[in-house]
Formats: C-alpha cells, structure tokens, sequence
C-alpha cells in the first residue's frame, strides 16, 4: 500500500484482514506498521534531500525500511539498514524491491561493535523503552557521527541532547494525523571532543 503522505513509496503493511499477528507470532509486528518518527524523518529527506544526496547513510532500528528507502530515493550513495528482528529482515529487502531501491542489510552490536563506515544516522522511533534508548544513546556518543532522530514524543526520548529542527503532521495508523519531530541528536562532551580538529600547525 502507498504510505499516506509520501505516495510514491509503498510498503507490505499489516491489517486487519492480513492476520499476520498470527501468522508471524507476535501480538504486534511492529515492522508492518507505519511509525510517526520515521514518517517525520522521510518527510524531511523529502523536503531536504540535499541531506543524503551522495552520502553514506545508517538506518538504526530500520523496522519495514521507510527511513532506508526514503533516504535512498533522495539520492544516498549506500544506506545501511540494521534490524534485529528475523520478520523484519525478510520484509526489508521485499519493501526496498517494491520501490526499486536497495538497502544493504547489516549487523551491529550497539553495545561495543564496531561502528559502520557511513556519514549519517537516522534514528526512527528507537526512543520507546528505557533500557534501549540508553543503548542507542551510548552508541551514538561511541559513534560520534552526525545523527537526525525522529520521535513523536515518546517519555524515554532524551530530550536534553536533541535539538528540534522540523515538525510533520503524520498519519501513523487510521487517519488522523499526529505531529511527529525530527531532532539533531548532540553528541557527548567526549564525542564532540574526538570530532574537533587539532591545533593548525603552521611552518
């Protein structure tokens, strides 16, 4: 189905008829489902593609692919999609084909991994427990490389280290839209630090 909003991108969605909760086993698939925070970000790779154009980019928590395809249709030299979850890595690759894209699917341990070659993270709707938007956040101070996350607000978003810079009314599930964020994450003290250049040293 097209997802609302950003017609020319269609995904294998869930509804009500599909029965997928039980074919797959599980009470809620979460990567057959639109979510507001990588709405808001695919909006604004629409809206900005300059943003990806010609780069590398991560998909963190890439769920059905909107952030990795988005990005790639906008022009991204290599997108990155790493996803945990088994259903989700067999509809990735399906979701990208249907809109003639390719996501390069990947491993990553965010715990201490090593981090991917890439020039942009995008971060959709990762902030929704505790314990994981710890992790995600330690790994994007590890990796110390520029990040754009997109959340509609949700209680463990660390909103001390985000700085808004768009706001999209999203159509997440039925019809009425909900207003979804896109911030700049800003890495630790420490990252920040390890990114500056030295001192110039003149002859």
């Amino acid at each position: 189905m097209p997802v609302t909003g950003l017609d020319d991108i269609k995904l294998h969605l869930a509804v009500p008829s599909s029965g997928l909760s039980r074919l797959v086993g599980e009470e809620t698939p979460y990567w057959a489902y639109r979510w507001a925070g990588g709405l808001a970000i695919a909006h604004h790779l629409r809206a900005y593609p300059d943003l990806v154009a010609g780069r590398r980019i991560l998909d963190l928590g890439a769920g059905s692919g909107l952030v990795g395809i988005a990005a790639a249709q906008a022009g991204a030299d290599l997108v990155l999609a790493v996803e945990n979850d088994p259903h989700a890595r067999a509809a990735i690759p399906l979701n990208a084909a249907l809109n003639g894209v390719t996501l390069s699917l990947i491993d990553c341990d965010l715990a201490s991994g090593a981090v991917p070659d890439v020039d942009l993270i995008l971060v959709g709707d990762l902030f929704y427990a505790d314990a994981l938007a710890e992790q995600v956040t330690r790994f994007l101070d590890r990796a110390g490389i520029e990040t754009l996350v997109g959340d509609p607000g949700r209680r463990p978003l660390p909103t001390a280290r985000l700085q808004q810079i768009a706001s999209y009314d999203v159509v997440e599930t039925g019809s009425r839209p909900i207003s979804s964020a896109v911030y700049r994450f800003s890495l630790a003290q420490m990252a920040q630090d390890a990114l500056a250049p030295g001192p110039t040293i003149r002859g």
